[in-house]
């Protein structure tokens, strides 16, 4: 097997090598903890080296844990939805998600093998925090994602126990979010580089709503020659580089994100946002092959829809569907960045049987980004602009970000679902 050398410098997100990333600007962290109230959660399982003995290692895995509402999600649960783009993977818990519209557990990434550990792991977790689970409450369909990390990891050895979960839900914490080589990232891979776990945010600006929105990724998929770092062919450039690098070739991979946002958004309008991952997805490179699985969760954290009331009704905040636009435009960039970020901050990594993920080469990235810097520049730096039709009059549902105030988009301003201009006064 011929290794290409290791780079020996840290390895940095993507935004910090200079690519072009979207028009809207991350929060604090870039991650999906921006979103107040979410939480994140690692147990990163790393043991052993050397052939494949099953049950006995090398182990490469480990569990993720996101946590809306700081963790009081079933007792508070919140809007949500998903899509799936393609189906040759599994998040359980998300027949029962689509059908009602309810976020009300943990959401847990991990290995394809170890869904059912998990899954009995957070039923253990939330039974002993609410004694009342299949009694005075309904009964729970914990939400878990997998991706198969059988290059790496010994996925038959199903070395995720319960206590690793726990583990994971009780590290869960807002703020920065370790990302690559860590917790169900562990063992993945990513357009034949190391891949993992990722993330990323965006906030709009106040006069298109002032929400935020974040998406953590767990990134298994893709073929080296389809990879685009910033739109840049870069994969196509690296093929020569590691063709005498031996690359997984029985699978495809899969990814699953998770979408959280502040916009209160109903299970339709989540539905729909998270379509608009899958083309965040494929701006990385991946044309959601045969044997794989891209499959997305979202939430909204702004309803509260309580398991106990004694009222009727409850009154929810809804975004006017004719405003989701720039939330769609914010989730395919954060879905983009969150994927290079954990291809980023991947290390390299061997795995059983001495299997070999290389890390991409960020420094060979860098060059590819200097040599094109000049077409960047040339650019100009006006997010906000658009095209204006040749009349002079502007159509009255023009996104006209940074030229209106805050007090002027009003929702009578943009086209109804028909495309007919409501009057204004």
């Amino acid at each position: 097997m011929v290794r290409i050398p290791e780079e020996t410098g840290p390895r940095v997100r993507a935004r910090e090598l200079g690519l072009p990333l979207g028009r809207f600007k991350p929060g604090k962290y870039n991650a999906i903890t921006d979103v107040e109230g979410v939480l994140v959660g690692h147990t990163t399982l790393i043991e052993g080296s050397g052939p494949l003995r099953p049950g006995f290692g090398p182990v490469r895995t480990g569990v993720t844990a996101i946590l809306p509402n700081l963790g009081n999600i079933f007792m508070e649960r919140m809007s949500g939805g998903g899509f799936v783009l393609n189906g040759a993977g599994e998040v359980s818990g998300m027949t029962q998600l689509m059908e009602w519209g309810l976020i009300e557990t943990p959401i847990l990434l991990t290995n394809t093998m170890a869904v059912g550990a998990v899954s009995d792991g957070v039923a253990n977790y939330l039974v002993q925090r609410y004694p009342g689970i299949g009694d005075e409450h309904d009964v729970i369909i914990p939400v878990v994602g997998e991706c198969d990390d059988s290059w790496l990891n010994d996925i038959s050895g199903r070395h995720v126990r319960q206590e690793h979960v726990v583990a994971a839900i009780n590290a869960a914490k807002s703020g920065p979010v370790q990302e690559g080589n860590v917790g169900g990232g562990t063992g993945m891979v990513t357009c034949d580089f190391k891949g993992g776990i990722g993330t990323s945010s965006r906030k709009l600006p106040e006069v298109l709503g002032g929400y935020t929105l974040g998406v953590l990724v767990m990134s298994n998929f893709g073929k080296m020659h389809n990879l685009r770092v910033g739109g840049l062919p870069v994969g196509e450039v690296l093929v020569e580089k590691f063709k005498n690098t031996p690359h997984r070739g029985k699978s495809y991979g899969s990814i699953i994100a998770v979408v959280a946002t502040d916009a209160p958004l109903l299970s339709h309008q989540i539905n729909r946002l998270c379509k608009r991952v899958g083309l965040g997805i494929g701006r990385v490179g991946s044309y959601a092959a045969h044997g794989s699985g891209e499959i997305v969760v979202g939430f909204s954290t702004a309803n509260i829809i309580p398991r106990r009331t004694q009222k009727m009704v409850y009154k929810m905040k809804i975004l006017l569907d004719q405003r989701l636009d720039p939330l769609y435009e914010a989730v395919m960039e954060a879905t983009e960045e969150a994927i290079l970020n954990a291809m980023c901050m991947a290390e390299p990594m061997t795995g059983v049987n001495d299997n070999y993920s290389p890390a991409l080469p960020l420094d060979e990235v860098r060059r590819f980004v200097d040599a094109c810097r000049p077409i960047f520049a040339s650019v100009k730096k006006r997010p906000h602009q658009t095209s204006v039709p040749a009349s002079k009059e502007r159509p009255s549902d023009e996104d006209r970000e940074g030229e209106v105030t805050l007090g002027s988009a009003l929702p009578t301003q943009v086209r109804g679902a028909e495309g007919i201009p409501f009057p204004t006064r």
